[in-house]
């Protein structure tokens, strides 16, 4: 193996044609595990080692695919690959230049759960992206490894594309799945959940794309083998979309544990003009602003550390530096608009709360807003949390809470 398991396409030219990628082992762990693994033994191979979803919740894969009943049929896998996330762009890297490891992955846990059709929900403006994975599709179908009867079994399987319409909201697994049925794309009031009643109102597994492109590499090398990277709970490598007041911005492919400072300095290059770390953001704009101090940037990057030490979440791992140049009633001013911008409306505390905090923000980043202000603005986003229809209405209120506390000055002195 290469220094890289995910972001192979680096050290291999080419890897997104299909014959490159065959002539490096590419579909070998699909043949492996349609020829001579049942689909238990794939659950039990991807449940053993530990990965956990990739796409912010990180929740564990393997258990994620065991929730789907065996006496309801049909089943479905889709790709969620609606990367909206303001600092997220891993995923489409790999779109871009790995595509078939990814599709393999795929592949694998649509056997896994007996899926005979799947699907890759991509976000509306990766359009051309569409078109290059609809072309890899029909080049698997011509080399025979999509389609019936797959390696002389009986197992068969198609995949197919969905664009949406731009929504931040469809990154939301029941609003994708909303979506993808050609119906608004708005959240599904939870239970039941897609592992019962998902697509077409049947078993769905709804799983990340750098989470599926794990997969074939889990299959082909043992559940040991991977939990050789990361941690005990948080196994394996990941990708780290590093953006903001940094040298060099760009993903980062690292084992889960390694901290923060290490990104920032030894792989980004640290600070533009030789400036100070203020705060950053471990999960992009949904995520909580963290007082940049020595304990902060010495922590682990995986899911319990960061939770647990910084009460701020991994999440999809898109890490935004903020140095002593920003202010931080300017920051949540933008998230908060973004937030805004992007709620579906469906719930009352996420439309109405979203649309009083970028009032209230707008007013005090302009230089307009008393103490008053900044205390109301608090309390909206306090009164928003855990009222929420879904996860948008609370990822809104994270930079605000958190950077008011830790960062009153910047709310008061502008």
């Amino acid at each position: 193996m290469g220094q890289y398991l995910l972001l192979r396409h680096r050290e291999i030219p080419n890897l997104h044609q299909l014959d490159v990628y065959r002539a490096h082992g590419g579909f070998e762990a699909f043949r492996k595990a349609v020829t001579s693994m049942t689909p238990a033994d794939v659950l039990a191979a991807v449940k053993n080692s530990g990965l956990r979803g990739r796409g912010g919740a990180g929740f564990p894969t393997g258990m994620k695919w065991a929730f789907l009943p065996n006496d309801r049929w049909p089943h479905y896998v889709v790709a969620n690959a609606d990367e909206s996330e303001p600092g997220t762009f891993k995923d489409r890297e790999l779109l871009e230049s790995n595509p078939y490891q990814f599709l393999e992955g795929l592949m694998l846990a649509s056997y896994a759960v007996q899926a005979n059709q799947s699907y890759v929900y991509l976000r509306g403006e990766f359009w051309a992206l569409a078109q290059k994975l609809d072309g890899c599709i029909a080049e698997l179908e011509k080399a025979g490894l999509l389609g019936e009867n797959l390696f002389g079994t009986a197992y068969h399987l198609r995949l197919a594309t969905h664009l949406g319409a731009g929504a931040y909201i469809c990154g939301e697994e029941t609003a994708l799945l909303e979506s993808l049925e050609g119906k608004l794309g708005q959240p599904r009031l939870r239970p039941p959940f897609p592992a019962t009643h998902g697509l077409y109102n049947s078993p769905t597994v709804v799983n990340n794309v750098e989470t599926l492109a794990n997969v074939p590499l889990i299959v082909e090398h043992g559940p040991d083998w991977y939990r050789s990277f990361g941690t005990e709970k948080s196994p394996g490598v990941k990708i780290f979309s590093l953006s903001g007041c940094v040298n060099k911005p760009g993903n980062y492919e690292l084992p889960l544990g390694t901290p923060f400072r290490e990104l920032i300095f030894q792989h980004g290059g640290g600070i533009p003009n030789g400036g100070q770390v203020k705060a950053f953001m471990s999960a992009g704009a949904s995520s909580t602003i963290v007082a940049a101090d020595d304990a902060a940037l010495d922590t682990p990057m995986d899911y319990e550390s960061t939770q647990n030490n910084l009460n701020a979440p991994l999440g999809s791992a898109s890490v935004i530096i903020l140095d002593d140049t920003v202010n931080m009633a300017d920051l949540v001013q933008k998230t908060v608009h973004f937030f805004k911008h992007e709620s579906c409306g469906k719930c009352t505390p996420c439309r109405e709360g979203t649309f009083w905090m970028n009032r209230l923000a707008t007013r005090i980043a302009a230089g307009q807003g008393s103490e008053k202000d900044v205390d109301l603005l608090a309390a909206v986003a306090r009164q928003m949390q855990g009222k929420c229809l879904c996860a948008l209405g609370e990822f809104s209120t994270m930079a605000v809470v958190s950077g008011i506390e830790k960062f009153r000055e910047d709310f008061l002195h502008k």
